[in-house]
């Protein structure tokens, strides 16, 4: 009797860390756009795929050995966040006056808790402070100096605005200036707009990580400096739950780069999960309805990954390009470029 009772106790102590350990994994983005191998020199196109291979083993090595997914994203995307190769962190994008507005979010698949912030100047990884947002106060989203401030108070790393700024991305922004003073005018519902030339024809470098852990949770991270040469303390979809990060353990955790204006209006992350959810469709199905019929319709650019509770992925994108990695509970890595790899 004892003797059967250990055996019992043993198989189903065994079945539980082989349902612990079967599936996890994680896949990251470093934005969608005009991607093209034609534009890019041998040496950058290294650098961009060591970038994404390296990003993608720190989290995979954080899952490997039992860490969260949030854990895992954290760190995934201060990788990203610290290189000065993506628009997040050191090296984003600058708005219209010269400065870094930052804004990043993080979404819990458990809890469906969420955290983000929105124009921040001071963080240095701009993703611990949404997730503090997540942990430590009873909002989601912060804006501004009340961003900066919060970060301060829970002993994040603050650093000073020029930290930020790259030579690549002032020489950007001149250009993109210098088109504007060209006055190319676009007529919107009767309304006169200035018209970004650069919009449809720029990469995104927007960064973003979804995962699953051995405890079977799901979690999304987006991170961004946002639109080259915006004004008006302009917010697009990466800040926005539901637009550029979602997460449900029921179905899946999505994160979103492109063109912003078009992922929050199209809701687009959370429509992912919605089609998963209520008409049954297996995650690269519903990235697909999504990208490819709703925000192209919608006239929308950019692209999605996506993991599933069960750790099936998706790396959807309507662009030329999205720079993007997988790497599954066993270890195989995978990073794309371009649309045909």
């Amino acid at each position: 009797m004892t003797y059967l009772l250990f055996t019992l106790l043993f198989s189903c102590s065994s079945t539980l860390i082989k349902k612990e350990n079967d599936n996890f994994g994680i896949v990251i983005h470093g934005g969608a756009g005009t991607i093209l191998k034609k534009n890019m020199t041998p040496e950058m196109e290294k650098n961009y795929r060591e970038a994404l291979s390296e990003a993608t083993t720190i989290g995979y090595n954080i899952l490997k050995e039992g860490g969260t997914s949030q854990e895992a994203i954290e760190k995934t995307i201060h990788y990203l966040e610290n290189s000065p190769l993506f628009n997040a962190g050191k090296g984003a994008v600058l708005n219209a006056k010269g400065k870094v507005e930052l804004d990043a979010s993080f979404m819990d698949g458990k809890t469906l808790n969420a955290g983000a912030i929105t124009g921040a100047t001071r963080v240095k990884n701009p993703i611990s402070a949404a997730i503090k947002v997540m942990k430590n106060s009873v909002h989601v989203l912060l804006s501004g100096k009340g961003a900066d401030d919060f970060a301060k108070k829970e002993g994040l790393e603050l650093v000073s605005p020029e930290y930020f700024i790259t030579q690549r991305r002032l020489d950007a922004l001149k250009r993109v200036q210098e088109k504007e003073k060209e006055k190319k005018v676009a007529i919107v519902e009767d309304s006169e707009v200035m018209y970004d030339p650069f919009i449809k024809d720029s990469k995104y470098g927007t960064v973003g990580c979804v995962a699953l852990d051995k405890f079977g949770n799901l979690a999304a991270g987006t991170s961004t400096g946002g639109m080259t040469n915006k004004k008006w303390n302009r917010i697009g979809d990466s800040p926005i739950i539901g637009a550029g990060t979602y997460a449900n353990n029921k179905t899946c955790a999505v994160s979103s780069t492109g063109w912003g204006e078009y992922f929050i209006r199209g809701i687009v992350a959370y429509d992912i999960s919605a089609l998963m959810e209520y008409k049954n469709l297996p995650l690269n199905e519903a990235a697909k309805i999504v990208i490819q019929e709703k925000l192209t319709k919608l006239g929308g650019s950019g692209g999605v990954v996506a993991i599933d509770n069960k750790g099936n992925i998706a790396m959807e994108f309507n662009t030329p390009g999205m720079y993007r990695a997988h790497m599954n509970s066993k270890g195989d890595l995978d990073v794309k470029i371009y649309k045909n790899e």
